[in-house]
């Protein structure tokens, strides 16, 4: 038996390519410069214009649901969207084009609407009068019957198939339920056109306030306040609030309506655990304490654009550069000035992991400050607040992201651990794993490998557990003194294996690179060909060699039963975190009581690593 009709769209295999669809709405605005006053076509221009608001109103609302440093305390569902629910919505506007289409075909049928006034403030009693009788509770009726057997079944499933509402939620429906709604839309617009009484004004007016309100509705944050119900109790049966629309997509027998909760209440499907529920997310109910927090960086200007509250579709990719990352670059700029002068740490993203609450939070400095010697303070500062933050919220363990933990910025976290002495939260650099994580991927018989950033934290203990295993380390650094107290950590036995370089020729014929410090394409050019570059360097370096091979930097897999994960991590692939976040994760996992900080105990890096593997989590 064949699928039901209008359950799909035409264009869902086009991919981005479906907004090729509006190409000719497009050239027919720019051949008859339809912008202007004097343009008989003036009437496209606007019709577009109409559907860049509407999205840009959608868009509006998905960006402010996912700030959750601003909603954390008012969200109503508390689990996170996943990559999943991203994917089901990813193209969530199809019915732009669907009622763009219907739209430019009304325009054309009927004249008159090309006449239409700049406004008309008697068509807006008209508009409101018509939504009242005849838009509101045809929505109602047909919303109640689409919970109904065939077409709950065959329909309306698709939009209840959405675990967490968010704005883009509203637009998740079949062909058939969207044309439908542009009949509940439609009305009382064509009702104040035939009655003398349309305009531009009114046309758009109306139709972004019910996108808004849509959006709003879904938007999973309780956006009204608790003392205006109170102080006008009417209200409560005049517009629909997120909490209230939230109950329908828990118990889906009640809460119909489409903005006015009057309707329930006539139809007897008001739900009357609404307004407690209301008070209860108002209150701050389902504000959480995370459990473990990874304190995290912005990298630069563009990766800063990286983020849930930006591109919910970008943020749930690896990174890399796009095309319209161009025309946001000056938002993004001038964002992080702002960031630089008044913010301070907030929460970014958050997960769940076995019942436990994971949040990553972000230090509001960009990569290239935490090089700027006179910001060396401010940086430290904002790190020390996040600590005695969760420190006092009660997190367990939180652990600091690349730069946050920086050797010359403050010794691995060691200066606020000996500062705070009675610190209950534990402060992890996640450095261990890190370095288990690189050793592990260095190929078994390996008997030479060449090392940069020898005298770093990290390249210290790889430079101590490979000696150990009798392989030759090609140490490249000036620094005589700091070589020689490396080495005599090493047992006497195996401190022949630590070998001093001062210059990249030296390694002209060694194809194992170990980079932790960053190479220029120079650099790279003694390195012999096949060589692989496995990193520990922020930023990575440049895919440069053509006949080398470059890792990533050090990561792994979060365990597969993680929730509520819907960004990527920087360049990683879903699911994939860096090791020094994953350092966190395993030393929460295992109830370590002890901090992680300065220079990393190498006894340690196969049991962290055996940890890690127990907990599920995997290498990339």
């Amino acid at each position: 038996m064949g699928a039901s009709p209008l359950t799909s769209w035409p264009w869902e295999n086009l991919g981005s390519y479906k907004y090729l669809l509006y190409g000719p709405l497009v050239a027919k605005v720019v051949n008859s410069r339809a912008w202007e006053s004097s343009s008989p076509d003036q009437w496209c221009f606007y019709l577009l214009l109409l559907f860049v608001l509407r999205g840009a109103t959608y868009g509006f609302w998905a960006m402010y649901c996912n700030m959750h440093f601003l909603t954390r305390q008012r969200r109503i569902f508390k689990e996170g969207i996943d990559f999943a629910q991203i994917d089901k919505e990813w193209h969530w506007d199809n019915f732009f084009i669907l009622q763009c289409m219907i739209g430019a075909l009304a325009f054309c049928i009927f004249p008159f609407l090309r006449q239409l006034p700049f406004w008309d403030m008697t068509g807006v009693g008209i508009t409101l009068l018509l939504h009242v009788l005849i838009s509101e509770p045809l929505y109602y009726w047909a919303h109640r019957e689409f919970h109904k057997g065939y077409l709950f079944s065959n329909y309306h499933y698709l939009h209840h198939s959405i675990r967490i509402p968010q704005a883009f939620t509203a637009c998740f429906a079949t062909p058939l339920e969207h044309l439908l709604l542009m009949g509940v839309m439609g009305v009382p617009l064509l009702g104040a056109c035939l009655m003398g009484h349309g305009s531009w004004g009114l046309l758009f007016s109306y139709i972004l306030l019910f996108d808004f309100l849509r959006a709003m509705g879904s938007s999973n944050v309780e956006v009204f306040s608790v003392g205006l119900f109170e102080a006008f109790p009417v209200l409560r049966y005049l517009i629909y609030t997120p909490t209230y629309h939230s109950i329908h997509h828990t118990e889906k027998n009640s809460n119909f309506c489409l903005f006015m909760p009057l309707f329930d209440w006539l139809g007897g499907t008001m739900n009357t655990k609404a307004w407690e529920l209301h008070k209860e997310i108002i209150s701050g109910k389902n504000d959480q304490v995370p459990d473990f927090v990874f304190l995290a960086h912005v990298v630069d200007v563009s990766q800063s654009l990286h983020s849930q509250f930006v591109l919910r579709w970008q943020a749930s990719l690896p990174y890399k550069f796009r095309p319209i990352l161009i025309l946001m670059w000056p938002g993004a700029f001038i964002s992080m000035l702002m960031l630089w002068a008044w913010s301070k740490t907030f929460l970014f993203s958050f997960y769940n992991l076995r019942g436990k609450l994971h949040q990553v939070w972000a230090v509001p400095r960009y990569g290239f400050q935490y090089f700027l010697p006179f910001a060396k303070n401010g940086i430290n500062d904002q790190i020390e607040l996040a600590i005695l933050r969760a420190d006092k919220m009660g997190v367990k363990v939180l652990s600091l992201a690349a730069l946050n933990k920086n050797e010359a910025l403050n010794g691995g976290g060691t200066l606020f651990v000996k500062k705070h002495p009675d610190l209950k939260v534990r402060v992890v650099h996640g450095n261990t794993l890190t370095a288990a994580v690189i050793l592990n991927e260095i190929p078994k018989g390996t008997t030479e490998v060449f090392l940069t950033g020898a005298t770093s934290k990290l390249g210290r203990a790889i430079a101590l557990y490979l000696c150990k295993k009798r392989v030759r380390v090609m140490m490249l650094t000036l620094s005589v003194e700091r070589f020689n107290s490396i080495q005599k950590e090493a047992p006497e036995e195996y401190r022949q294996y630590l070998v001093q370089v001062t210059k990249y020729q030296s390694a002209q014929n060694c194809k194992t690179w170990i980079v932790g410090k960053w190479l220029s394409p120079r650099e790279q050019r003694w390195a012999p060909s096949g060589t692989h570059f496995h990193q520990f360097v922020v930023p990575p370096i440049i895919s440069f060699r053509r006949d080398c091979t470059y890792g990533n930097l050090a990561a792994m897999r979060l365990p597969e039963d993680v929730e509520g994960l819907g960004t990527c991590e920087y360049t990683l692939e879903r699911g994939v975190i860096h090791a020094c976040h994953a350092g966190g994760v395993v030393h929460f996992l295992e109830g370590y009581t002890h901090h992680e900080v300065g220079a990393i105990d190498v006894d340690r890096i196969d049991i962290v690593w055996q940890a890690a593997l127990k907990h599920g989590l995997r290498p990339v």
